[in-house]
């Protein structure tokens, strides 16, 4: 545990941690463990749901890349055109499939008539950078040549993700910006994962508790990264944060827990934005332990922060 004074965790969710019984660093040798366990399958986390999935392979940098197409069962029209937004998982970099964490993406399906897609992109240390993120942006581009198939409107088309999948999220839209690739309406970046150097007040303030400690953090970066993490040759792609030019990037909301590792780099990374004059609302949840929506979802704190997404998700939107 940190010596460093922090934020406590909110009173309801600290008993719900303690239960969790989490490792306070996830090692290489746990990655097979951590892969097993954060993978739900297309029904456990579609169950209850008002959506269907169509699974696609679609060509990738490396071969073929596995995406989830999920649409809401309400529609009325074969003629309208939907939102879409692009999902990218969470999972430290090291773990996670498609579904991880998709519920609030579900929501915005189900209320909206959106286009989900969810991309099943390369996992490191097997697959290091810039294999996820170059996965991902192929998504997008896979998207925006299917607009028409999909029945999305391509004024609507945002990327949402969360944990390494916010980080990935962040990159692809940089990516976007300097390659000229789609034009994405929003940015919806949860608890994300921008900053391989670890330099942070908050990044030295959970060292061995929470769901994902200093030293996983660490340990992720240097999946993804290799010899270059915490150097000058990383890029702004794969580490965000790095970036010194945020300007040209579309709305974005960001939000994270104050008692956990990417809080501060969350906060920079939204100050970045305004710098460049660019919309970016954030929320730093008081006593949020990292995804604790996800793994709490009942909890006060995460109805709220669940319905603050959507309340944006939905101005975005009109």
């Amino acid at each position: 545990m940190s010596s460093n004074p922090r934020p406590p965790y909110d009173p309801e969710l600290a008993p719900i941690l303690a239960a969790m019984n989490f490792s306070p660093t996830v090692t290489l040798d746990m990655i097979g463990f951590v892969r097993e366990k954060s993978a739900p399958t297309c029904d456990q986390a579609l169950a209850g749901r008002g959506v269907v999935d169509e699974e696609r392979k679609i060509p990738g940098p490396q071969g073929d890349i596995i995406i989830s197409i999920i649409r809401s069962t309400a529609r009325q029209s074969s003629s309208t055109t939907y939102p879409g937004i692009l999902y990218t998982h969470g999972g430290g970099m090291i773990a996670g499939n498609r579904f991880l964490g998709i519920g609030t993406i579900l929501d915005w399906v189900e209320e909206h008539n959106a286009v989900c897609v969810s991309v099943e992109y390369r996992l490191p240390p097997e697959h290091p950078d810039p294999a996820p993120l170059e996965d991902c942006y192929a998504a997008l581009l896979w998207v925006q040549g299917h607009l028409h198939e999909l029945k999305i409107d391509p004024r609507k088309l945002m990327i949402a993700g969360s944990s390494a999948g916010g980080g990935l999220a962040a990159g692809t839209a940089l990516l976007c910006r300097d390659r000229g690739g789609p034009q994405l309406c929003a940015q919806i970046l949860i608890c994300p994962m921008l900053d391989d150097r670890n330099e942070t007040v908050s990044s030295h303030q959970y060292v061995g508790e929470g769901t994902w400690s200093r030293g996983s953090n660490i340990n992720g970066w240097t999946c993804l990264l290799g010899g270059p993490r915490g150097g000058n040759d990383v890029s702004i792609y794969a580490a965000p944060a790095r970036a010194n030019d945020l300007s040209g990037l579309p709305p974005t909301f960001i939000d994270v827990g104050s008692a956990e590792v990417f809080r501060d780099e969350a906060v920079n990374y939204a100050t970045q934005l305004w710098k460049a004059g660019v919309q970016a609302e954030l929320h730093v949840w008081a006593g949020g332990f990292h995804g604790f929506d996800l793994l709490a979802p009942n909890a006060t704190l995460s109805v709220v922060a669940r319905e603050t997404r959507s309340k944006w998700v939905r101005r975005m939107l009109g």
